[in-house]
């Protein structure tokens, strides 16, 4: 055979050069889209839908322990009622003195006693303007605690049911006639003595007793 010359040789090597150039070219693509996967990448970072991430009902979101502001629907049974105001059907008022009779010189000491007959306990105001100390002899009022009274209180007290008490700290009577015009005077009329009667008459909480208690000077 003849031989061929070296340009077409050197055509040869040129067209297997660029076959293999084109070869490994869509060879490397290939393996690129296997290993890369560029249409799987939109797919994964779109959000999907997941039962957790579901808003929770608003009847969950809501504590099962949290009482119902309509207080119509509270229990009944849970309320306790508070002690009621005394009734004055129910309390008994007395005036309470330190002796039956006073020689010269000694003050009568007054106080008062309360006495609750009724079946419950009860409150009562036993402050200081509440109370009403009135000596008497006969139709002639002659001293009355209030007249000359400073810086009277309110203290309410409860009253137990079928209990008695008695103040405390008495109230002094001075043997002298009282008047809201003399009280800084020193030299007031005083009480006539020798044996004469007086009564004293109390009265709290706007609760008066019903009967006087009965005293002798001296």
């Amino acid at each position: 055979m003849p031989r061929q010359s070296a340009a077409v040789y050197r055509r040869r090597r040129l067209v297997a050069v660029v076959g293999l150039i084109l070869f490994l070219a869509v060879l490397g693509i290939s393996v690129w889209l296997l290993v890369s996967r560029p249409w799987a990448s939109a797919a994964e970072t779109a959000p999907v839908p997941s039962p957790s991430a579901s808003p929770s009902p608003t009847t969950d979101a809501a504590p099962t322990d949290t009482p119902s502001a309509d207080p119509s629907e509270e229990p009944v049974a849970e309320e306790t009622p508070g002690v009621v105001a005394c009734e004055a059907k129910d309390v008994v008022v007395s005036a309470v003195t330190d002796a039956d009779t006073y020689a010269a010189g000694q003050l009568p000491n007054l106080s008062i006693s309360l006495t609750n007959n009724g079946p419950t306990d009860c409150t009562i105001d036993v402050g200081s303007s509440t109370q009403v100390f009135t000596v008497s002899s006969g139709a002639d009022v002659w001293w009355r605690s209030t007249d000359c009274q400073e810086n009277p209180s309110s203290m309410i007290a409860t009253l137990a049911a079928g209990a008695t008490v008695t103040s405390k700290v008495p109230v002094v009577w001075d043997r002298t006639r009282s008047s809201v015009e003399t009280c800084a005077q020193e030299n007031r009329p005083r009480a006539p003595g020798g044996g004469s009667s007086y009564h004293v008459a109390v009265e709290i909480g706007g609760f008066a007793a019903a009967a006087t208690k009965q005293i002798l000077l001296y």
